[in-house]
């Protein structure tokens, strides 16, 4: 058995673990645990309706769970009006392509390179206009998300490639398989409200455009009072990663489509899609990404239990395994 079959049945035992369904009274008493050192998730299935499946999956995040750093060959990008840092860990698997949160940047995937990597797929990370190591480009010519994207995929000679998004990482996501739907072997949304401009998503979440919140700390606002409590190394590095993110650079306020998405657009996306959303996500809760899940054609959906807005870093062994166990078919 070569390498990429045996990480791919190594992942496959892991998440036969991870598709238990407990009945109530097991679930009420704890469910099942795999390990001191791993996230124990179990999954329950909640909701079936005719557009979405939705799972639950319990679990919190690990005391001590140490923050992994992104290790791979990185370069930069020289496109035609900007710069643009990233890694690629190369290899023939199929690509997996991963689009950081505006509180981040191309550096904050520790945890998802390495499992990826290992599960045969070849992956890469990158840094937006005017986020760490890339440049601001023009002002007067701003692009979108979704363009850099492309002109990304065209320079690693990447034709089709299994996309992932969080937060502000989903708005480009979102915005490429709407424009350029022939490109995506599959599509991951995390923790993203992905439209700014649809009434019914505004109405849901009405206190990101007050004032007060964004006053609030980054911290406060997008990793779960869970995490802060259990996990003070891994808080001190998202903190770290945040700063040095925007340290030395020029922020640009980049569109990441040619139009706004709206829950219109969005539901002619043809791609098979996953939605993420953490429990305690006080910027996209579950009745946004229901919301998406209902709307998006070929879609699914997991909610993380103990989770905010940064699910790749707060619970990422159960993130890296929902995404795996996803995309395994396409």
């Amino acid at each position: 058995m070569n390498k990429h079959l045996a990480m791919r049945a190594s992942t496959a035992r892991h998440l036969a673990l991870l598709r238990f369904r407990p009945n109530r009274r097991n679930f009420l008493a704890g469910g099942a645990a795999l390990g001191a050192t791993a996230l124990a998730p179990s999954t329950q299935a909640i909701a079936a309706d005719p557009v979405a499946a939705e799972t639950f999956v319990p679990g919190s995040p690990v005391p001590g769970l140490a923050p992994k750093e992104v290790t791979a060959p990185a370069s930069v990008a020289k496109l035609r009006d900007v710069d643009l840092w990233y890694w690629d860990t190369g290899g023939n698997g199929d690509a997996i392509v991963l689009m950081h949160p505006a509180t981040g940047s191309g550096h904050v995937w520790g945890y998802q390179q390495e499992a990826f990597a290992h599960a045969g797929y070849r992956v890469i990370g990158y840094s937006r206009r005017g986020f760490r190591g890339s440049s601001a480009g023009s002002p007067d010519q701003r692009g979108t998300g979704a363009a850099d994207l492309a002109r990304l995929l065209d320079h690693l000679s990447i034709e089709r490639a299994h996309l992932v998004g969080s937060a502000a990482g989903g708005f480009i996501a979102g915005a490429f398989a709407i424009e350029a739907p022939e490109r995506v072997r599959s599509l991951t949304i995390a923790c993203s409200i992905v439209s700014v401009a649809d009434p019914a998503v505004r109405e849901t979440v009405p206190w990101l455009y007050e004032a007060w919140w964004n006053e609030l700390p980054e911290d406060l606002r997008e990793l779960s009072p869970s995490y802060r409590a259990v996990n003070r190394a891994g808080h001190a590095r998202w903190l770290e990663l945040h700063h040095q993110s925007r340290e030395g650079t020029t922020p640009v306020n980049q569109p990441p489509g040619s139009s706004p998405a709206t829950l219109e657009t969005l539901a002619r996306i043809p791609s098979p899609t996953l939605l993420i959303s953490g429990d305690a996500d006080l910027i996209s809760p579950p009745p946004i990404a229901r919301t998406l899940a209902r709307t998006i054609p070929d879609s699914r959906l997991t909610i993380l239990s103990e989770c905010g807005h940064s699910a790749y870093w707060e619970r990422p062994d159960a993130f890296n395994a929902a995404i795996l166990e996803f995309i395994e078919p396409y």
